[in-house]
């Protein structure tokens, strides 16, 4: 209710720096976000701030404010060997999630968006988040929020330097995924766009 009609829901939380929080999972979910990554949502929220005192609300969000929203509805950040990023990048779904398995106990994956977490409430194969590539290396979940703050830029940003990954494919993430034709299906695990 502390949300005035017609006031765009960014630029609210920005200028009152409060969340209007509605009873739902959603934003449940999102207010859990802010207490666990204030620094990185808060600099979300003054991208998306600042591109709306510029260019107002319209129908198209335009290329920052859309990039934005992914990430903050789906995002994740995986800290991981190099090799595991590149296999993600060249969406390598067998060698990433069957050759290289045993590197998966070195990473951790970062859930942030917080449509996301409301997904994974029921789980189905194709649920996928959007991995930010992390222009600073991240070494440990301790000083991610600050390090995705800093790193967060609108023109990196814009350029939605994003690598899809169904979620419940990550190893130890899903019981199904223990057999490995669980990565067969190209309808959930698509190869690389041609340019």
């Amino acid at each position: 209710q502390a949300l005035p009609a017609g006031e765009a829901y960014e630029q609210f939380v920005h200028g009152q720096r409060r969340v209007p929080t509605r009873d739902n999972l959603h934003d449940f979910f999102n207010g859990l976000i802010w207490l666990h990554y204030p620094a990185t949502k808060r600099r979300l929220n003054d991208l998306q701030a600042r591109a709306i005192a510029a260019q107002g609300v319209g129908a198209v969000r335009g290329p920052l404010r859309d990039a934005v929203t992914v990430f903050d509805e789906n995002g994740a950040v995986l800290l991981a060997p190099q090799p595991l990023h590149e296999a993600l990048a060249a969406r390598q779904w067998r060698r990433l999630c069957v050759e290289l398995r045993p590197l998966w106990r070195q990473a951790r994956l970062l859930v942030l968006g917080h449509a996301l977490l409301e997904k994974l409430v029921s789980p189905r194969k194709s649920i996928t988040a959007h991995v930010y590539q992390a222009q600073e290396a991240i070494k440990s979940e301790a000083m991610a929020d600050q390090a995705l703050a800093r790193d967060l830029s609108a023109p990196w940003l814009a350029a939605k330097p994003f690598n899809p990954l169904p979620i419940l494919g990550v190893p130890g993430w899903w019981p199904e995924n223990e057999n490995f034709c669980f990565y067969d299906d190209s309808l959930v695990f698509r190869s690389a766009r041609v340019a």
